[in-house]
């Protein structure tokens, strides 16, 4: 494990026990074994090193969606594994992003350090009801389907299991809850 790694392993750690906003680059540079500027020649800021734990150390909902493939194996299965992924990803990331709604300044100021990279929370939605329009434009999902509506109602329903699965400690089964969204928006 290189350096940069090391540092992101570090780093989801920090974040999943004390949340983004009290984890420090201090802190995170002495977790990995590395003094504060060795951080700061592999990340930019704090922001950075959040967006390598989201995408690099939590399940991987963006590969997940590049994944998704019009055409490629069944609509529902797709969905069903899309769906379960986002429950993990959800439920791996809720504890690390909570502390950002902890004060208005913190929040605008990570707002607008993830605009500036071009990277929104609204990206798995957006991805999943492109993938959806694709496979409507087929014609493997009814021509009055909403992709946008399907989107935002499974990822929402795996954020809100992330959610009270952190909430209950509860790990329950996210491929049988998956299977369940998916048949209630696509029976």
């Amino acid at each position: 494990m290189g350096t940069r790694e090391k540092i992101l392993a570090a780093a989801a750690g920090i974040m999943r026990e004390q949340g983004y906003a009290r984890a420090t680059t201090k802190e995170i540079a002495r977790a990995a074994g590395f003094s504060e500027a060795a951080l700061y020649k592999h990340f930019a800021d704090k922001t950075e090193i959040f967006l390598g734990v989201i995408s690099s150390q939590l399940p991987a909902l963006d590969t997940a969606l590049g994944e998704l493939t019009a055409g490629r194996h069944s609509v529902r299965g797709n969905l069903v594994r899309i769906t379960a992924t986002a429950i993990d990803f959800y439920t791996e990331s809720f504890p690390i992003g909570a502390s950002l709604f902890s004060s208005q300044d913190l929040l605008d100021a990570h707002r607008a350090a993830i605009r500036e990279r071009g990277a929104s929370p609204r990206g798995p939605v957006s991805r999943l009801a492109e993938y959806l329009r694709a496979e409507r434009t087929l014609g493997r999902l009814p021509s009055t389907s909403d992709p946008d509506a399907i989107a935002a109602l499974l990822l929402g329903a795996a954020f809100q299991q992330g959610f009270l699965r952190n909430w209950d400690a509860d790990s329950g089964d996210p491929a049988g809850l998956a299977r369940k969204l998916v048949k209630a928006v696509l029976p």
